[in-house]
């Protein structure tokens, strides 16, 4: 199992990698610098690597100590959101995620808008390596049109809460047959301060070969992209079709919550 820890002096060892600032303060950039902005100077050559080589790749900090406690707060207003999942009621594991109303949280809006069109060329790569279709068009409003005319038209952003014992198993974000390849999840709380244990677990099932697994610690305020449900492999034959689920390990102590970001909606 590799594990993969990010840190500011990490991404600066790294050839072609900046070194993020982590905000100690939780204010924003100067300047007026939001999530969006340091997205668009990431170094997207690099995490197009990363997502070819592991599946997943971490981003710099998106959001700051405020806006982070600001969404994770959200959870216990009900009326901000459409369900409730208990995951243990469902075997899923232990815990509970929310699955916003819309409109959005302005936040989550924003990123999720910045992030489609960084990721779409990722996916439009990975659809042609696996000679599949590559069925979406260059705005995320366009996609989601496509996704409301196939009745797939309930909102799929996510706002995750574990507590101390709480795991997620296994599992794909799917929701019906429009998918997009890739998301995101963003943490919103610190770990080794607000809860320990809870890593980011991603397993991906590699052609006639052992399972391959990676876990991620999620620092406060980054994101993750990660696979949704496959992703190309090189093989001996070309391109090989890599299956991938993703999960949480067990939360040792504290509360640990995260955003979840799904280009698609459900059915």
């Amino acid at each position: 199992m590799t594990t993969r820890v990010p840190s500011a002096v990490d991404s600066a060892d790294r050839p072609g990698r900046p070194a993020w600032t982590d905000d100690p303060g939780g204010t924003d950039e100067p300047g007026g610098t939001d999530g969006t902005d340091r997205l668009g100077r990431a170094d997207w050559p690099s995490l197009t690597d990363e997502l070819n080589a592991y599946g997943c790749a971490l981003t710099p900090r998106l959001l700051s100590t405020r806006e982070c406690r600001e969404i994770a707060e959200l959870y216990d207003e009900a009326e901000r959101f459409r369900a409730t999942v208990d995951m243990a009621r469902h075997r899923f594991g232990s815990g509970q995620y929310r699955y916003f109303n819309r409109p959005y949280p302005e936040p989550v809006q924003r990123l999720r808008e910045a992030f489609y069109p960084r990721l779409l060329p990722i996916a439009r790569d990975w659809a042609e390596k696996l000679r599949r279709p590559a069925p979406w068009p260059d705005t995320l409003e366009e996609w989601l049109a496509m996704c409301h005319r196939a009745d797939q038209a309930r909102s799929t952003a996510i706002l995750l809460r574990y507590e101390e014992g709480d795991w997620n198993a296994l599992h794909r974000d799917l929701y019906g047959d429009l998918v997009f390849p890739l998301q995101v999840v963003i943490g919103l709380d610190e770990p080794g301060t607000d809860y320990t244990g809870g890593e980011f677990l991603l397993v991906e099932q590699r052609p006639r070969a052992q399972s391959r697994g990676t876990a991620t610690v999620l620092r406060q305020g980054h994101g993750l992209i990660f696979t949704t449900r496959d992703r190309p492999v090189r093989s001996t034959r070309g391109w090989s079709t890599g299956p991938v689920r993703h999960g949480v390990s067990t939360v040792r102590s504290g509360r640990r919550h995260a955003l979840g970001l799904v280009f698609h909606d459900a059915a």
